[in-house]
């Protein structure tokens, strides 16, 4: 029998916009290990409110990134009707690179949930791996992309170097992320 969620109280549905309001100026500020006491005092709760909305860690971070994956999910899909599937492919790495460095250490965070489905970013690695996915097979199905290359294969290079961009700049990031998409040419 399939049960059905009660919508939240007007005061619980405050608390959680103010705990995700409060998350995402620390995770801004301080990286994606901020002290969750301090999101909580932040957002005018009790530390048991913030667990009461958000069991773990990786539950905040994906509610404070929800919209973002939302919206590589629709570029992905708006970039299969491209002309250029391999232009159609760099243009959408290059959301996700940028996706991926809007909290110091989110892309080591969201490399580490990738394959691991016990993690709350699992289910939203795996959407955003498949719209990835998708337009490779495009740029693999006109020979312009080595056909060895998965979609896995694809997250974890950008997100590596969404890592380096973190620790050696954007500049840096532009130039590896260009490498790697030459890398991915097919012969």
């Amino acid at each position: 029998m399939a049960t059905t969620q009660r919508p939240m109280r007007a005061d619980a549905r405050r608390n959680y916009e103010r705990l995700l309001a409060a998350a995402r100026v620390a995770f801004a500020e301080q990286g994606t290990e901020a002290s969750l006491e301090e999101i909580a005092r932040a957002a005018g709760v009790g530390i048991g409110t913030l667990y009461r909305h958000f069991p773990t860690r990786r539950a905040l971070l994906e509610a404070v990134l929800h919209d973002g994956l939302v919206t590589l999910d629709t570029q992905a899909r708006e970039l299969l009707g491209a002309d250029s599937p391999q232009e159609a492919l760099l243009e959408w790495t290059r959301h996700l690179m940028a996706h991926a460095t809007v909290y110091r250490g989110l892309a080591a965070t969201l490399m580490s949930s990738l394959n691991d489905p016990a993690s709350e970013l699992y289910g939203a690695c795996q959407q955003t791996r498949a719209g990835g996915s998708a337009l490779l097979a495009a740029a693999q199905r006109t020979g312009t992309v080595r056909d060895d290359v998965t979609g896995t294969d694809l997250m974890r290079l950008v997100n590596a170097v969404a890592w380096i961009g973190e620790h050696c700049g954007d500049d840096t990031a532009e130039r590896l992320l260009g490498l790697v998409m030459d890398g991915l040419r097919a012969q």
